[in-house]
């Protein structure tokens, strides 16, 4: 089985039946794009870490977007469920764009992730009653460092904007989520390849890596674009290690916490940058004390890639915990704190 059959296995497990059906016919029908099955069956690294089939899907949501072929676009409307004629079709005639948009890194932004951020940001404020300075990597349009800008439901508990479009209630297990205000001081982040939320082809890039059976993710998406048009996000273009070395390096006022965090961003850095940035991290941590805190949230899958945990590390005094075990895209949040 290939990359496509088993991460269709992954979708239907998830909860999307229908990417699952469309990877599965497209493992089937990749005869039909000779450039695409030449991509995918000599793919550098690991093709699960590098979202191959994720980038796929998205390319072929793009096209029914554009309702191109006309066959893929009824697929994707539910006009007819001839899955594979419609995706051989796609395959046949759009070879060269589906092997070129998967050169690019996956920019998914996923909003719904916010809400393990926040509960997380929650538990720092329980330790530090104080302001929060927020530092991402990864940032992509920075829909996440607009965290403050939406308005949530952690499993009974308030939280955020309550009078924002952007309504983020995951599913909730477990333990009570903490129930403490978050108040953001600053936010900024860092992408090597920015993207604007005002413009077009980015916004519709970001749209075609929503599941295409999950339309409260599109409009929820498309109101956090809209807040982003108004709201900017601070994001600079550059490498995430010189970057959180400069950011990390510059004065922290007292009584402020200073909190680097990530989602599903450390699959795509490469290995020695990785160690290069914990390094950075470490000393700084090293620095922190009790009126200069630091903390570390950390959305990702972990080593084996058998779940998503969400971790917090606080400094001065280094301890690392797995507050809970999450949905990829946040559609529940499974709390263990």
């Amino acid at each position: 089985m290939g990359e496509l059959g088993r991460q269709s296995i992954v979708m239907r497990a998830i909860g999307s039946p229908f990417v699952a059906d469309v990877l599965a016919a497209a493992e089937r029908q990749l005869h039909h794009a000779p450039l695409t099955r030449a991509m995918l069956a000599d793919w550098p690294g690991d093709p699960a870490a590098a979202a191959v089939a994720s980038r796929f899907n998205a390319a072929l949501h793009a096209l029914a977007r554009r309702d191109t072929p006309a066959s893929l676009g009824a697929l994707y409307r539910g006009a007819h469920d001839d899955v594979d004629g419609a995706v051989a079709a796609a395959l046949a005639a759009h070879d060269g764009f589906i092997a070129a948009w998967m050169r690019d890194t996956p920019q998914t932004n996923e909003v719904g992730r916010a809400a393990a951020i926040l509960a997380a940001l929650m538990t720092v404020r329980q330790r530090f009653a104080m302001p929060v300075e927020l530092l991402e990597i990864g940032s992509s349009v920075g829909l996440n460092l607009n965290l403050a800008h939406y308005a949530y439901d952690l499993g009974g508990v308030a939280a955020g904007d309550p009078s924002s479009p952007v309504r983020i209630a995951p599913e909730w297990r477990g333990a009570p989520a903490p129930d403490a205000p978050v108040e953001i001081a600053a936010a900024c982040g860092v992408d090597l390849h920015p993207l604007d939320a005002r413009d077009a082809a980015t916004c519709e890039r970001l749209m075609a890596y929503v599941f295409a059976d999950q339309p409260a993710r599109s409009a929820r998406l498309a109101h956090a674009l809209s807040i982003a048009c108004v709201h900017r996000p601070a994001v600079t273009r550059g490498d995430a290690v010189s970057w959180l070395a400069e950011r990390l390096a510059e004065p922290q006022p007292a009584g402020r916490v200073r909190v680097l965090f990530h989602s599903m961003v450390l699959q795509y850095v490469e290995p020695e940058h990785r160690r290069a940035g914990l390094a950075t991290i470490a000393a700084a941590g090293a620095r922190a004390d009790a009126t200069r805190p630091l903390a570390r949230i950390g959305f990702e899958w972990n080593a084996t890639r058998s779940e998503v945990e969400l971790r917090l590390t606080c400094w001065p005094d280094g301890n690392t915990c797995v507050l809970a075990t999450c949905h990829p895209y946040g559609n529940w949040i499974d709390w263990r704190a």
